[in-house]
């Protein structure tokens, strides 16, 4: 074996390739060019602006935590109330405007369920016009802020743009907007301290949680997201509670009742529960209680908030003989 072959350890893959492709920003390309070899290109991600290719730029680790922290809320939003979708990945879409066509990839965007234009499955680029555009601020350079603020803030308006928000890390460099009839984006006026959305009815959030990012968990509580955060938690721990309770007032009853000499107290306090949860008790329901078992009673007193009607808790009704054939 050769001296040089002991001194150079053997490859086993190889060194990755560290050059960065040069930006293509200002390149003019022709639409079919752009959609062809730019759109989905991975290392630099581009927009087409009329002819001339634009370079998006790169928001700050802080800023991306204000995005991720409204996305996540945009999230359980949808999930309880799914009146439209929600789309990042950098999707693109299509902006024919008076002074030329832009092709714009917002941070995400949201599309109504009554769009004309739905959100297919297999969609890499959307062909109607959101309903919602989310830009995270790059604050780099005063180009990159002048670029969101101003142009594109220009171009969604006069692109038919229903809403357009600008998250940043530093709340004076916020803005949420909504469209008029005119056609102009104007501030939506937040409600002591509450922007909701006209596009999103109920999707509401407070300008301060925005770089507070309290969990989400926590805001099931929140009157201000408590409609939308996590509802099925906030409902299951209201059942816990209130059947807590029935269990306490019930035995109370049984109790009480049983102090004053009736061995039908349990059945007698079971029964004034179910008239509350069911309504009037039909008879045969009557005499299924007044008949059971103290362990039956108990059982039933456990089921009695689970069960959806009397004859899921208690078993089904008795039925009529039926004549014999002859």
């Amino acid at each position: 074996m050769s001296q040089t072959a002991l001194a150079e350890p053997r490859r086993t893959r190889p060194e990755p390739a560290g050059a960065v492709p040069p930006s293509q920003a200002g390149r003019h390309v022709s639409e079919e060019e752009y959609w062809r070899d730019y759109y989905l290109e991975s290392d630099v991600h581009y927009e087409w602006n009329n002819g001339r290719l634009e370079e998006k730029p790169v928001s700050n680790y802080e800023t991306f935590l204000v995005y991720h922290w409204f996305m996540l809320l945009l999230e359980h939003f949808l999930t309880a109330r799914p009146i439209a979708r929600m789309v990042a990945l950098e999707m693109g879409f299509r902006l024919p405007l008076p002074t030329g066509t832009v092709i714009r990839k917002p941070d995400f965007g949201v599309v109504c369920n009554d769009n004309p234009q739905p959100l297919l499955p297999l969609d890499a680029s959307y062909q109607g016009v959101f309903d919602l555009c989310v830009e995270a601020l790059s604050d780099q350079e005063h180009r990159d802020i002048l670029r969101d603020t101003v142009l594109k803030k220009a171009e969604y308006a006069a692109g038919g743009v229903p809403e357009y928000y600008i998250l940043h890390r530093a709340p004076e460099q916020q803005a949420f907007f909504t469209r008029t009839a005119a056609g102009i984006y104007v501030p939506i006026a937040p409600d002591d301290g509450v922007i909701r959305s006209r596009v999103l009815p109920g999707l509401q959030f407070r300008l301060a949680d925005l770089c507070r990012r309290p969990e989400h968990g926590t805001l099931r509580d929140d009157p201000v997201y408590a409609a939308f955060v996590l509802p099925g938690w906030r409902a299951a721990e209201e059942r816990a509670a209130a059947l807590a309770q029935a269990l306490q007032q019930a035995e109370q009853l049984a109790a009480a009742e049983k102090a004053q000499g009736k061995a039908e107290g349990k059945a007698d306090g079971l029964k004034r529960l179910l008239a509350r949860r069911f309504g009037v008790l039909p008879r045969w329901a009557v005499q299924r209680l007044d008949t059971a078992a103290i362990d039956q009673l108990d059982g039933w007193l456990e089921g009695i908030f689970e069960a959806q009607s009397l004859e899921g808790l208690l078993g089904p009704k008795p039925r009529r003989g039926v004549p014999k054939a002859r």
